[in-house]
């Protein structure tokens, strides 16, 4: 958000890096990544700096508000008092995105480096860290203009709950909804999320854990790199039509393929249920709760051919898929055995939902409720 003070958004620590044995290879280079988003990005819709200091404070102020009504609609209670929420620009989220990034990724780096035959500090190197630290970033840019909020699990860090008040704003205003209505609405989505992952507790290390793994099959060692681009050539057309799953869908063997429908149909299950949250508890709190998500859904509808181009190449498609896909399950299973017997999907993993099940609520209720 341009003509924002300084000191109405904090500057946000890094998250912190837990020392391996072994340092792990520079791939990445992670500050050029970082000074590679933050020149891309746009600063945002323009405001007076007394305008930003009130929508920050309304932003934490909403947030604050969704805690309740969230924790009673989900019947879903995190122990002890969550941190207040971060308010956030756009530099600063790919600040932290690309902590969390590099945290992720340490492991990935290291499977690879103990397969290469050319040592992570050969010279050319640096400048292939630099080249990747440029694509990060401008990778991080595009999606920094895109996010509303976020629960970022920060798999080295501490978890925190972030709202990107440029994004808001600028969404707020191209949709001509209620601006605390909004801001309101935005809240009770993200809140669902930072819910899910501090009620249950085994949640947070099981998406960790997933991630990571997933990330490390679908990273090519030097040996595996001469196939993996035969496939992803022959698998491009795929990757570009509606169905495609982007261009990490485009490396994976048949194998790998079902292990992303696996966490897919978590992510699922993770954003339907946020989104049948935040509308439930909308018309209690929010009046135009059901303008505001008329229009927010027509919005997704709305985006040019160039822009479709890349979401898919990106995975996006897949994700806004991913909302409506999970509310359904969501709703399918809360008509069959109420918010207490949907519930149940939180007990372990082998209670989430299998791929199959997102679009088939009556198999998970038939696996986990006999």
């Amino acid at each position: 958000m341009s003509e924002h003070p300084q000191d109405t958004i904090p500057a946000m620590p890094d998250a912190q890096v837990v020392p391996t044995d072994e340092a792990p290879p520079r791939f990445v280079d992670w500050d050029f990544a970082k000074a590679t988003g933050r020149r891309l990005v746009g600063a945002g819709p323009e405001v007076s700096a007394a305008e930003a200091g009130d929508i920050v404070a309304k932003i934490r102020a909403a947030a604050a508000a969704a805690q309740e009504p969230v924790a009673e609609t989900s019947r879903m209670h995190a122990p002890g008092i969550a941190p207040p929420a971060q308010v956030i620009d756009r530099p600063t989220w790919i600040d932290l995105n690309l902590d969390s990034m590099a945290a992720l990724m340490t492991p990935v780096f290291v499977k690879v480096a103990r397969d290469r035959t050319v040592s992570a500090n050969a010279p050319g190197m640096g400048v292939g860290a630099k080249i990747t630290g440029a694509e990060s970033g401008a990778l991080m840019a595009f999606m920094a203009s895109k996010v509303l909020g976020q629960y970022d699990l920060a798999p080295q860090g501490t978890p925190r709950l972030l709202l990107v008040a440029p994004n808001l704003v600028a969404v707020q205003r191209e949709l001509d909804v209620d601006p605390d209505d909004f801001r309101a609405w935005v809240c009770m989505h993200e809140e669902t999320h930072r819910i899910q992952f501090t009620a249950v507790p085994w949640l947070r290390e099981h998406m960790i854990e997933r991630a990571t793994t997933l990330a490390g099959e679908l990273t090519p060692t030097p040996q595996e790199l001469g196939q993996r681009m035969q496939e992803m050539v022959k698998r491009l057309p795929e990757a570009l039509g509606s169905g495609g799953g982007g261009l990490a869908d485009l490396f994976a063997t048949p194998e790998q393929r079902a292990k992303i429908a696996e966490v897919t149909a978590i992510m699922s299950l993770l954003e339907g249920h946020a989104d049948v949250v935040m509308d439930d508890v909308g018309p209690k709190v929010i009046p135009t709760v059901a303008d505001i998500r008329a229009k927010f859904t027509e919005r997704r509808k709305g985006a040019g051919a160039a822009d479709r181009m890349l979401r898919r190449l990106l995975g996006l498609e897949a994700k806004m898929a991913q909302y409506k896909d999970g509310a359904g399950f969501v709703r399918g299973v809360m008509d069959k055995v109420g918010v207490d017997g949907f519930n149940a999907v939180w007990t372990s993993p082998e209670t989430l939902p299998l791929p199959a099940e997102i679009h088939d609520p009556q198999a998970w209720v038939r696996r986990v409720h006999g």
